[in-house]
């Protein structure tokens, strides 16, 4: 998983991704293509 401080980049890599808060953090999360995952902070 990466750590960024900005994850619009991150999510424009693959179709699949979804930007999802959890737990106050942000995370980019992929079904399909599990490498994609990235938190931020």
């Amino acid at each position: 998983m990466k750590i960024r401080n900005s994850l619009k980049s991150l999510r424009a890599r693959h179709r699949d991704n979804q930007l999802v808060r959890r737990k106050g953090r942000v995370y980019v999360i992929n079904k399909t293509q599990k490498r994609f995952k990235a938190r931020q902070g």
